[in-house]
């Protein structure tokens, strides 16, 4: 499975589910399932190349804004979500954290307090694996290599927020307007 086709099968996924994150995953379950089951161990693969390349500090800092606090799972689920979302916003999002204040969705999680989480995303390959032949999807033996994690900042210190993701900052760390 070539990275193209990874995304597009979650386009896919995404047509038809009304912006929900669990019926993506569970539609993304359901067509990948119909695939060779190569085909599956090739979207388990980009899906870690996926999240080990949004493995980054300062879109962690992003995820702890928007959800009020993130834990290492909780930073899993938040980029579970993001995927949800598509190729262009999972990108702009690992290039450029603060652009998620440009969703709409995240811009009313600052009154609402709406979190962004979606554990099911993160098994898709395993789900459709077991779907499609009854048995446990293969480990994949290809390393990625570890994040660089050595730029972690305070991300409850809003001063440091500000400067580092000033419009998401803006959003869930100033009083809202009246």
């Amino acid at each position: 499975m070539r990275t193209d086709d990874f995304w597009q099968l979650i386009d896919r996924a995404r047509e038809g589910a009304g912006g929900e994150p669990d019926a993506v995953a569970a539609r993304a379950v359901a067509l990948l399932a119909e695939r060779d089951p190569e085909e599956i161990v090739g979207y388990a693969h980009h899906q870690r190349r996926v999240l080990a390349a949004s493995y980054r500090v300062d879109l962690w800092g992003a995820a702890y804004l928007i959800n009020g606090g993130a834990s290492d799972d909780g930073f899993e689920y938040f980029r579970g979500w993001l995927m949800t979302q598509g190729r262009a916003v999972f990108a702009r999002a690992v290039a450029d954290p603060d652009s998620l204040a440009e969703l709409p969705r995240v811009r009313s999680a600052a009154l609402s307090g709406e979190e962004f989480e979606c554990e099911d995303m993160l098994a898709v390959p395993w789900e459709a694996y077991r779907k499609a032949t009854a048995a446990d999807l293969p480990t994949d033996r290809d390393p990625v290599a570890p994040p660089d994690l050595n730029d972690f900042w305070d991300f409850d210190d809003e001063e440091e927020a500000r400067r580092r993701l000033p419009r998401l900052a803006a959003l869930f760390t100033e009083p809202p307007a009246e």
